[in-house]
């Protein structure tokens, strides 16, 4: 994106995002994939955004999140969000983040862009989902990379 494309883009968002939601979708952290993963997942959402989420689990607690989406700025803002939320938590308490936590985190989203916290939740919580699987059955790891 060239200079002037991304002012306008940060301009429109100016009154309809809080500060951290526009950090976060200019400046995404967690931004990649984990080879060897211990986790993954990849979803669609409604609008047609994908969002992939990659786990590294040490001791039950996530040393390490990453993502990547096709998505809007929201999508990105979220994808980021929900990385850094996980990250350090145990398994089972991952588990439990919501969409609104990740709302809460970036200070809201126009409800037309809600469904993008939506979709980082469920994908986060297909990544544990795999992880747990893996865990049971490590041979399965084998074939998956």
């Amino acid at each position: 994106m060239d200079e002037q494309t991304e002012k306008k883009y940060v301009l429109d968002m100016v009154g309809k995002y809080s500060d951290t939601a526009i950090d976060h979708a200019r400046n995404p952290r967690n931004v990649g994939n984990i080879p060897k993963a211990d986790g993954f997942a990849q979803e669609e959402g409604e609008c047609g955004d994908t969002l992939a989420i990659w786990l590294s689990v040490k001791d039950n607690r996530i040393a390490r999140a990453t993502f990547w989406t096709d998505g809007c700025g929201s999508s990105i803002a979220c994808g980021s969000m929900i990385t850094e939320i996980a990250t350090g938590r145990t398994v089972e308490d991952a588990l439990t983040i919501e969409p609104g936590d990740v709302l809460k985190e970036l200070g809201g989203l126009p409800e037309d862009h809600v469904h993008c916290a939506v979709l980082a939740a469920h994908t986060l919580n297909q990544a544990l989902k795999d992880y747990q699987t893996l865990a049971k059955t490590p041979w399965k790891k084998l074939y998956k990379n």
